[in-house]
């Protein structure tokens, strides 16, 4: 097998170091406040198998880029919002933390929740097992 350039590990350990970490308790007292955007990365099938932060934005990792991009036929109005912080996350950190590097290098400012949506449910964030219902 051929040697990566850079392991996936290096590349979340890289995109760590250069963007703004957001601790979970931190993040949870931030969930109500109406200039925060919280933006969950995941694939659709975690999101329902595990639930979500409510009030959440779903933006597929795959597509994120293209959402945020003004001048993508996939751009989403969401991410046009003056005066948001937008606070991205994934399950652990790792995903979430590759989009902000890369949505940071497009020139669109976002942070993310370090540890993830696992610890978000563990210490307390309020979780929604679905869009009609909870």
């Amino acid at each position: 097998m051929t040697r990566l350039k850079r392991t996936a590990a290096e590349m979340v350990a890289a995109a760590r170091e250069r963007i703004e970490e957001i601790e979970t308790p931190d993040l949870i007292a931030m969930a109500d406040d109406p200039d925060v955007v919280i933006v969950d990365v995941r694939d659709i099938r975690e999101r329902r198998r595990t639930g979500f932060i409510p009030g959440s934005v779903h933006a597929p990792r795959d597509m994120i880029e293209f959402w945020v991009d003004p001048d993508s036929p996939y751009f989403r109005d969401v991410f046009g919002q003056e005066g948001k912080r937008y606070v991205l996350h994934c399950a652990s950190g790792g995903r979430s933390a590759l989009a902000a590097a890369t949505l940071q290098d497009m020139g669109f400012e976002a942070a993310h929740l370090r540890e993830g949506f696992s610890s978000w449910a563990e210490q307390g964030g309020p979780v929604k097992m679905s869009e009609s219902g909870g």
